[in-house]
């Protein structure tokens, strides 16, 4: 869903887009054929976008998460549970990233332009992640700086590193808009859950299912994904993880 709400954004700026996605052994291998089926459409509206897996799938078994780990389950509740640490995956954002900055660079030293290199990011409202504060990415791009010849060439652009999944969606709504999409079907192309079924439907009780459920909530919009259960009833799980966090907070 970030990811694809900020091609949308960049696409509505009228940019060239070179976009990775990664097979990193992730459980909810089902994102990357949403994202074929995604560019599918869009390239029947007119917008082509070159695209590449990074075929990283001998990671998965090192790593210690329950997102990569087939013999662990995925937690379930809201992403403050002390639980939703499992879902972790060590260094894996500073891992996309600096691939995707060693092709951003690639790309500008053969074309001889600068070039952006965006990320669909957010903090949030958790700090579950740590991986997507604002610290540490520009921790790492100063490492970027100072490990790379011609690093001037490339910037990052994290528009949506303040902000949460309904500034994303509420972003995505204005793009989708001017590119004159259709909301449902972009959003049906996209998953978000870290336990779709063996149908590729979301789970509707991952913290990721949780966080993007209360977002389309905030919108005003049931959300257009497959879930196991309607969506009255997904919503109504995601409301009550929110009340209870809440209310422990609170307490």
């Amino acid at each position: 869903m970030d990811s694809t709400s900020l091609l949308l954004h960049l696409l509505a700026k009228g940019v060239t887009v070179r976009a990775l996605s990664y097979d990193y052994g992730q459980k909810h291998r089902f994102e990357l054929q949403r994202v074929e089926a995604q560019l599918a459409y869009l390239a029947e509206c007119g917008y082509r976008v070159e695209h590449r897996i990074v075929d990283l799938a001998v990671l998965g078994p090192l790593f210690d998460s329950a997102l990569t780990d087939p013999d662990r389950p995925i937690p379930e509740g809201h992403y403050e549970n002390a639980s939703m640490r499992q879902t972790v995956v060590p260094n894996r954002n500073a891992i996309f990233a600096s691939i995707a900055y060693g092709y951003a660079l690639s790309t500008a030293q053969k074309s001889g332009d600068r070039v952006a290199l965006g990320l669909g990011v957010h903090a949030g409202d958790h700090a579950i992640y740590p991986d997507c504060r604002p610290e540490f990415y520009a921790a790492l791009h100063r490492a970027f700086e100072v490990g790379n010849w011609d690093a001037d060439r490339v910037r990052l652009y994290l528009p949506f590193l303040q902000g949460d999944k309904e500034t994303i969606l509420r972003d995505a709504e204005r793009s989708i808009e001017q590119l004159g999409l259709d909301f449902e079907r972009v959003f049906r192309n996209t998953l978000t859950s870290y336990d779709p079924d063996p149908l590729g439907r979301s789970s509707g009780r991952t913290g990721a299912d949780v966080e993007r459920i209360l977002a389309f909530h905030a919108i005003g919009r049931p959300d257009p994904v497959d879930y196991v259960a309607s969506w009255p009833e997904v919503l109504a799980w995601a409301l009550e993880c929110r009340r209870e966090f809440e209310s422990e907070r609170g307490g």
